[in-house]
């Protein structure tokens, strides 16, 4: 066990990169929440949703695992290296070759998926012919092109983010959640006059925000001097390379998405609605992974490629180390806070229209078996590009393997004993399973680890969290519960407000007393961009 007295305050631009992305992430997970509102008060939750879900999964699943971790783990190594090593030219042209071969690969791979989706929704235990198989089928072979498109955005994002250019990428995603708000509007409505059920309105929107998504880059790349043109290659070492890391890393990033495709399968099975409980709750719970999840996940990327290349693991070791703590200040407290009052926010943002009290109460089960395992999915953001920086990619397979064997095992377990519920909780016990592997690995392959500094962060922050907890508990039994049932939008919105920030003042005073490092940072960092911006509205 290694311990560190030094002081691992941000070096370079951390704490900056990583407040521009999660600035931006927050609004593309606001606009997402206002997506699924729309989506709740239009279909509610029950076959057709069930449908849609299921047909979006298929796409979006491959998405997850090639596109958003895998991508920018096995790009953005590579990239940087090549840059630093040979020239700016080498590194455009290995991103000319990889978006070629990949962008012809897989409009091919969405024209076969098209023309085989009855084969493909078969896997799922929908029975043939039904409503829902058909439609199912339908709308999977609407949504299948946003894979291409969704890709290709994901390349433009890794490289953006390899030049520490962080804001552009991080907004794109909002495009995709304001083009399916605009379908729900523009769309949806005009479908009945093509023969069409509503929802097919929905899938046209997922196209409109893959390519949105994509397009939105396309200034800022042209900035930093990239011009497209074919270029295939593919015997190139540097793109087999990426290539390569990408299949690697779609395994070592596989356990939450196949966890989540796995719950699908088997929500099915209890009835209308499940499946669209679940997918709620773990939309609502991806929102705070989202917001700070990611972005320090995508700012450690950068830093730990750099110290990789000139073989600083002292630094590698530090930049991982206030990831995680930082990670633990932000993940520990939403996750209490989303455990003591899933209810009212669940009810707040999605009980309008067709999402009746009963799906609010199935969907508050749900989120708090998912938000149990929101520290761990944080940390497994972050730890396992680590791993591929450091090139040890084996260890991040070898880790996802067994955290989906263990989560799949779990949910056959649980689901006879807690019905849906068990899904959640089981894909949470495989995170940790996962977290905990990974950290090992980590520690393993970095030349040691800041053990004592990591849990003294995870202490303070989960004691904090705790006391934060037991006052929501107590405000919402003996004040918010009783007065809940009888109240309407505005002073439910009231309730949650002064709750939220009851449970807010409580955590931070509580880490402020504790001495946590972190808070004291984000303190001064905000202080500094509020003085910024004050002294340019002087002048």
């Amino acid at each position: 066990m290694e311990n560190s007295k030094k002081s691992l305050k941000p070096k370079g631009n951390f704490l900056k990169g990583a407040g521009i992305v999660s600035a931006a992430t927050m609004l593309s997970r606001v606009l997402g929440l206002v997506r699924e509102q729309v989506f709740a008060y239009l279909f509610g939750a029950g076959l057709v949703t069930d449908a849609f879900q299921i047909a979006y999964r298929i796409p979006n699943l491959l998405r997850d695992l090639f596109a958003e971790g895998a991508m920018s783990a096995a790009l953005v190594p590579v990239y940087i290296k090549e840059r630093a090593n040979n020239s700016e030219e080498a590194a455009w042209s290995l991103a000319r070759r990889l978006m070629s071969v990949l962008g012809v690969t897989l409009i091919a791979l969405s024209i076969l998926a098209i023309y085989f989706a009855d084969h493909i929704v078969g896997i799922f235990p929908i029975e043939p012919g039904s409503e829902k198989f058909e439609l199912t089928v339908g709308l999977t072979r609407v949504m299948i092109p946003f894979l291409p498109t969704v890709v290709m955005a994901a390349i433009w994002m890794s490289i953006l983010n390899a030049r520490k250019k962080f804001s552009i990428p991080a907004l794109a995603p909002s495009m995709f959640n304001v083009l399916s708000v605009f379908a729900a509007f523009a769309i949806v409505p005009f479908m009945p006059r093509f023969g069409l059920e509503p929802i097919y309105g929905m899938a046209i929107g997922v196209l409109l925000g893959g390519l949105a998504q994509w397009f939105l880059q396309v200034p800022a790349l042209r900035y930093e001097g990239f011009r497209f043109r074919f270029q295939f290659g593919v015997r190139d070492k540097k793109l087999l390379q990426v290539i390569s890391l990408m299949g690697v890393g779609a395994v070592g990033m596989a356990a939450t998405q196949v966890n989540v495709m796995v719950n699908s399968f088997l929500a099915l099975s209890q009835g209308d609605g499940a499946v669209s409980w679940l997918n709620y709750a773990f939309r609502l719970m991806q929102f705070p992974i989202g917001v700070f999840g990611v972005a320090i996940a995508q700012v450690t990327l950068t830093q730990v490629s750099d110290a990789t290349a000139v073989k600083d693991l002292a630094s590698v070791r530090d930049s991982v180390v206030r990831s995680l703590r930082m990670a633990f200040t932000l993940a520990i407290p939403s996750a209490v806070g989303l455990i003591v009052w899933g209810y009212p926010i669940i009810s707040v943002i999605f009980e309008h229209g067709a999402f009746t009290a009963e799906d609010s109460y199935k969907t508050t089960l749900a989120l708090a078996g998912y938000a149990i395992g929101l520290a761990a999915y944080s940390c497994n953001k972050i730890l396992v590009p680590v791993l591929y920086s450091l090139g040890k990619a084996r260890f991040a397979v070898g880790s996802s393997v067994t955290t989906v064997a263990v989560s799949i095992a779990l949910s056959l377990w649980w689901i006879d004993k807690l019905s849906f519920i068990g899904l959640a909780l089981a894909t949470s016990t495989g995170a940790f399973v996962n977290t905990t592997m990974l950290l090992t690995f980590v520690a393993r392959n970095a030349g040691g680890f800041y053990w004592r500094k990591m849990f003294s962060g995870l202490i303070c922050c989960s004691v904090s969290a705790i006391l934060m907890g037991a006052l929501l508990w107590f405000v919402w039994r003996t004040i918010a519960a009783d007065y809940w049932a009888q109240a309407t939008f505005f002073p439910r919105f009231g309730i949650l407000s002064c709750g939220l920030v009851v449970g807010a003042v409580t955590y931070w005073g509580s880490t402020r007393l504790m001495g946590l490092e972190e808070t004291r940072l984000m303190e001064g960092f905000l202080a500094r961009r509020l003085w910024k911006r004050a002294d340019e509205n002087k002048n």
